[in-house]
């Protein structure tokens, strides 16, 4: 069997109004796409089940009986987006894979753009979104201050682009080098963004979601936060030693001041109690010693599930891939 020009990876949670409406569309726009010397394209899509509760598997399974194109993935539980975005890099079988959402809020009109850059030698196609002020405020701003920290603090080459999203296009090249990352706690862009291919960004208008309600909310978008600068960044680790210099010059400043109106200067009408000065410089440091804990036990965290090395996820059902039919 020849392989796919193109995979589609589409993971899904709970998104039982959106699949084949994305189908559709998608179907409808690759009709009309041309790579020479082919005369069309004919996309693998891998659907990847993050653990829906709804109709999503059914609806999965009913299109993979109906288009053999279709492969679906199924886990047992919702592992997550980065989770599920994985396993559908690591199953896809074309020359190039392209991976978007299942809510619409990535445009299938963008993929002959997206295949076009790859076909002039692009490695990695990434879209941007370019409406970004139709967000809520506070997502806007805590995004603005993640990319601007990352930027300045992560121990990586190449850079994290502001409202650059999953919305990518990775030729076959990146993908074997992908699945050679065995982290559990990943950011699958960042990860992407680390291999270091020639990239190109293409901006898009993202119309929204149309259908259903967002599952990927905020507490799933802090979880990523935290895990991401634990993994990128040495710098949270940093802290506790600069914080460690810092309140020994401080101490140190702050010990010979009060020798000096203490014993010194007695003029200066200055009168320190023993306890005064104890009770202050212990609830400081002991605030200090708490927030550098808090930043060390980031990374205690990434060491244990490392060194755990339990798999990233679990496959509870696979269809129409022609190898690993098992099914639990």
């Amino acid at each position: 069997m020849p392989r796919p020009v193109v995979s589609l990876i589409i993971p899904v949670f709970n998104e039982e109004h959106a699949i084949e409406n994305l189908y559709d569309r998608i179907i409808q726009v690759v009709a009309s796409v041309t790579l020479a010397p082919l005369e069309h394209i004919a996309p693998e899509f891998i659907f990847v089940d993050d653990g829906s509760t709804d109709r999503s598997p059914e609806i999965l399974s009913r299109l993979a009986t109906r288009d053999p194109n279709v492969r679906v993935i199924t886990f047992t539980r919702n592992f997550g987006k980065e989770m599920a975005t994985t396993a559908g890099i690591i199953a896809a079988s074309g020359d190039a894979c392209l991976v978007m959402d299942a809510d619409f809020e990535h445009p299938p009109e963008y993929i002959p753009s997206f295949l076009d850059h790859w076909r002039s030698g692009a490695k990695i196609v990434v879209g941007v979104r370019e409406n970004k002020n139709e967000r809520p405020f506070f997502t806007r701003f805590s995004s603005w201050i993640f990319y601007s920290l990352m930027a300045r603090i992560a121990d990586r080459s190449g850079e994290f682009v502001p409202n650059a999203t999953d919305f990518r296009l990775l030729d076959r090249a990146v993908v074997l080098e992908f699945k050679k990352f065995t982290e559990h706690d990943r950011m699958t862009r960042g990860l992407i963004d680390w291999l270091g291919f020639p990239t190109v960004y293409v901006p898009f208008i993202n119309p929204g979601r149309k259908i259903g309600k967002a599952t990927y909310a905020g507490k799933k978008r802090w979880s990523l936060a935290m895990d991401t600068f634990a993994a990128y960044s040495l710098f949270p680790l940093k802290i506790a030693g600069y914080l460690g210099m810092g309140i020994t010059v401080f101490s140190g400043l702050l010990g010979i001041f009060i020798f000096a109106t203490q014993y010194l200067f007695h003029r200066w009408s200055l009168d320190f109690t023993g306890t005064a000065q104890l009770a202050v410089l212990n609830m400081f440091l002991i605030g200090i010693v708490l927030s550098c804990l808090g930043f060390i036990a980031l990374y205690i965290g990434q060491i244990h599930h490392e060194v755990a090395n339990r798999p990233l996820y679990v496959i509870k059902q696979k269809i129409n891939f022609e190898t690993e039919k098992e099914e639990y």
